[in-house]
């Protein structure tokens, strides 16, 4: 099925001319709503084919984080409420860089609040509120980092890798007239640190700690197809392995009731990206030369 989905993507452009070329605000909304639900949906139900132990569908909550999980994240990539003050306030690559930097921040409490609430009424007599369960140890989190190290050096010699990385390589483009004008590299990283903070809360925490406890370990795979259905706008090989990555933290949260592990090794490899990303831009500074 995401062997499908992603042929679609990047051969036919599924998400562009079926999710983001809508010009509505609900039709974008509905476009990215059906591409999140449809791998996510699909994946518990083919479970159903394999598995004689699958009677989550039996349960209301099953069918409640089931459509609105995909609609939460789907009002997440289309909250725009707060962008028109920012287009009135600054222009040209300045404009960008605080779109990027605000939206991050603010969608954290977008994708959170509604989170949190669920855990009130569904939750919060049975565990932490989802993931925020103490570390026994960081080691196991730094190997996989550690591994991580080289597959993402091999893919800083890509293209379309260097094309999306570093992030910040936009800051460039904004002119240097004081001295915080020198940290906005520093600001820009630490925001998009944020978005992982919504991710890992949303995908590890709620996603995969609200539905073990109606679905089992049959939740980890459906989980990771969403998570990758949300990288389908960024390199291929990263939509690929964002499967595989969702996986391993899915599992691992399922285990230890933490995400603060994911986050170290998802704010890991994202800021390692942007470093790769920086390295391969310099060295190609260098060899224009």
């Amino acid at each position: 099925m995401l062997g499908a989905l992603i042929y679609l993507n990047y051969w036919h452009n599924l998400e562009k001319k079926y999710a983001a070329a809508y010009t509505s605000r609900f039709g974008k909304f509905a476009g990215y709503y059906l591409l999140y639900l449809i791998p996510f949906a699909t994946a518990f139900f083919l479970q159903l084919l394999f598995y004689k132990d699958c009677s989550y569908y039996k349960n209301t909550w099953f069918w409640i984080i089931l459509f609105l999980a995909p609609a939460m994240f789907s009002f997440r990539v289309n909250f725009t409420w707060h962008q028109q003050w920012i287009i009135q306030h600054w222009a040209g690559a300045s404009r960008t860089y605080y779109l990027l930097c605000i939206n991050w921040v603010v969608r954290v409490f977008v994708l959170l609040i509604p989170v949190f609430f669920i855990w009130l009424i569904k939750d919060k007599n049975i565990q932490p509120f989802y993931g925020t369960k103490a570390l026994e140890s960081l080691k196991p989190y730094l190997l996989m980092l550690l591994v991580m190290l080289p597959l993402l050096l091999l893919a800083g010699t890509q293209r379309d890798f260097l094309q999306v990385y570093p992030k910040a390589q936009l800051i460039n483009k904004i002119p240097v007239e004081n001295w915080i004008d020198k940290g906005r590299y520093l600001v820009f990283e630490v925001c998009y640190g944020f978005d992982f903070v919504s991710i890992e809360f949303f995908f590890r925490g709620f996603l995969i700690l609200s539905l073990m406890r109606i679905c089992g370990m049959h939740c980890i795979i459906p989980v990771a197809c969403f998570y990758c259905s949300i990288h389908f706008g960024k390199p291929m090989g990263e939509a690929i392995s964002s499967f595989f990555g969702g996986s391993l933290l899915g599992i691992v949260v399922y285990n230890t009731g933490s995400i603060w592990g994911g986050l170290i090794v998802h704010l890991g490899i994202a800021w390692m990206m942007e470093a790769v990303g920086w390295l391969g831009f310099i060295l190609g500074k260098i060899k224009q030369v």
